[in-house]
């Protein structure tokens, strides 16, 4: 089982629609799961065309910055709960990594989303900033933005995938090219914290 990770599209205040490479290399996928600051929800939408489509309701939905506050959709939450090839996979927008103990941490983010910490993989997004770490048991991801990475100007940036196999989940960073996707540099990545 493969499932597209995105987070952070910000259309249409990065540019008018996705850069094209994204519906091209999410062709084939199981599923899409879209880490919030959508903005614009006809994004999910386009990206439900390609595969069934799940969307955390970021700050940038609930109209933080002055964006307008975007309407109830059936494919956004604040937080999924959903199962991919028998493992727990929790979707939302923010949460504290790195932690920030004793109050900010992720297991207690979990509790908050979640109703438990028993998650196999957490899918998020927010800070822009790819990473892929695993916190206790938990597969974490942050498939960065695909047109503000690292908050910078708009270019292309990231997505990911999550591979499920034997009830093992594994996951990739790949970076947006002209022609597609190429694997991610982590060589030239530096951790903002």
């Amino acid at each position: 089982m493969r499932i597209g990770l995105i987070s952070d599209t910000h259309v249409p205040e990065a540019q008018v629609q996705l850069w094209p490479q994204v519906f091209d290399v999410f062709q084939g996928v199981d599923a899409i799961l879209h880490g919030g600051d959508i903005h614009d929800l006809v994004v999910i939408d386009q990206l439900a065309e390609i595969a069934p489509t799940w969307a955390a309701r970021g700050n940038g939905e609930d109209g933080s910055g002055g964006r307008p506050i975007q309407p109830d959709h059936p494919a956004l939450r604040e937080a999924w709960l959903l199962e991919f090839g028998g493992l727990k996979v929790g979707l939302t927008h923010d949460v504290p990594i790195p932690e920030y103990p004793p109050h900010m941490t992720l297991e207690r983010a979990m509790m908050r989303y979640f109703g438990t910490t028993d998650l196999d993989v957490l899918i998020y997004g927010d800070t822009h900033v790819e990473a892929i770490d695993t916190i206790g048991k938990t597969l974490c991801v942050n498939p960065g933005s695909p047109t503000f990475p690292h908050n910078y100007n708009t270019m292309l940036g990231t997505i990911g995938f999550l591979d499920i196999a034997d009830g093992k989940p594994e996951a990739s960073i790949w970076q947006l090219t002209e022609d597609g996707i190429a694997p991610f540099d982590w060589s030239r990545w530096k951790r903002p914290w």
